[in-house]
């Protein structure tokens, strides 16, 4: 049974050092560790309070409505990333794309991975991820969703990297899209996040430019690419996408109203 004394003790710690979501962070901690002593429970309170993110504390994060894998080697997956997982969905339904060829490019804790290979139980998904320690927990999050996803250890901004596939049907990322504005007021929980999951380039979009001419040769005719960007980016992707001969350029808002996401189509080549 929990301390209801300890349990107010630990959320007016929180509270009093600026954690808006004091209540829940606690209740979350006190129902993740259930067996663990006063003193365990103070140290991760502590570490909550002076900003360390939640998710990493838990160790685990909800995608999707899979359980994942999260620590400081990834991103934590967000909820706004699950309109990727919906587009591909629909799209998939749409389109009547019952075995679908899957890449997931930077693909960080393979949320978008896992999540697309157990909702489309047909597809072929392949998770490609620079981070040798991000693909660790790849691994896991895989092991633990049984999920059969391919995983690739690779660089997808190399020639070589794309040139090893062919005949994708859907591309899917979300890259480091922050611009060098955005890294410098980052909020204190973003600040222990992977440096290299985040920042895209002066203007956010240095990954964009450079995958969508290099893995366009990797998508058949008629396949499709999706991106998630930043608030506001949506113009200049689009623009990036036209200029590489990508036409049906759809964008998608999340909950929030921001527009997030973009599905465009590959032109086909007669």
């Amino acid at each position: 049974m929990v301390n209801n004394k300890f349990f107010r003790e630990c959320v007016s710690i929180m509270a009093e050092n600026g954690i808006e979501s004091a209540y829940f962070d606690t209740k979350c901690i006190f129902e993740d560790f259930p067996h663990a002593d006063r003193k365990e429970i103070l140290s991760m309170v502590e570490k909550r309070s002076a900003g360390y993110p939640l998710q990493y504390i838990l160790g685990t994060w909800e995608f999707y409505g899979y359980k994942m894998t999260v620590n400081e080697n990834v991103l934590i997956p967000r909820p706004e990333t699950e309109l990727l997982i919906e587009n591909v969905i629909s799209l998939c339904r749409k389109n009547n794309i019952i075995r679908p060829v899957i890449a997931d490019l930077c693909s960080g804790s393979g949320c978008i991975a896992i999540a697309l290979d157990k909702e489309i139980p047909e597809s072929e998904v392949t998770a490609v991820e620079i981070s040798g320690k991000a693909v660790e927990v790849i691994r896991k999050n895989a092991e633990i969703n049984h999920s059969d996803i391919d995983i690739f250890c690779a660089d997808v901004l190399r020639n070589e990297t794309a040139e090893i596939f062919s005949g994708i049907d859907i591309i899917v990322s979300n890259p480091p899209y922050l611009t060098t504005e955005e890294m410098n007021v980052l909020q204190k929980e973003v600040t222990f996040e992977p440096v290299t999951a985040l920042y895209g380039g002066a203007d956010g979009l240095d990954f964009y430019r450079k995958m969508i001419p290099l893995w366009k040769k990797s998508l058949k005719n008629g396949g499709y690419i999706m991106f998630e960007f930043g608030d506001g980016q949506h113009e200049e992707v689009g623009n990036i996408l036209e200029h590489n001969d990508f036409h049906n350029i759809t964008f998608s808002r999340d909950l929030q109203k921001i527009i997030r996401s973009v599905t465009a189509q590959k032109q086909e080549v007669l």
